[in-house]
């Protein structure tokens, strides 16, 4: 059993510490040359989808200019602690069964931030 458990803990840190690196490489290159991701969406239609603006909240993260990350995309930074504690919820579930399902309040998160970030998606058009 413990056994499991520590092969369960070892392949999700791998992962996160694989997740992560890429997430700092995206950065430097960014940082670097001025260049990101496009969104499709926009590229299409000529609005702004709710996530439209992550990659510069997350480069202002960095910077801790808090102000800037609040202004590149409001929605998805006030949703980062709930999102976190989703993350932590299913990553202990995960570890200590096996099983990767959320759980009722974090399914219940889930789709409040889903309905936030459509309502955000329409609105962030509309004004």
């Amino acid at each position: 059993m413990k056994s499991a458990i520590r092969s369960r803990l070892t392949r999700m840190l791998l992962t996160l510490s694989a997740l992560f690196g890429a997430g700092l490489l995206y950065a430097c290159f960014v940082l670097l040359t001025g260049w990101g991701i496009p969104c499709v969406f926009h590229l299409v239609t000529g609005l702004s989808c709710p996530g439209c603006g992550v990659s510069r909240m997350f480069l202002a993260l960095l910077r801790l200019d808090f102000a800037a990350a609040w202004q590149a995309n409001p929605a998805i930074l006030a949703l980062l602690p709930l999102g976190l504690a989703v993350f932590a919820d299913i990553s202990v579930r995960y570890v200590r069964t096996g099983r990767r399902a959320p759980g009722k309040l974090s399914n219940a998160a889930i789709v409040f931030m889903i309905a936030v970030l459509l309502v955000f998606g329409v609105a962030r058009n509309l004004f």
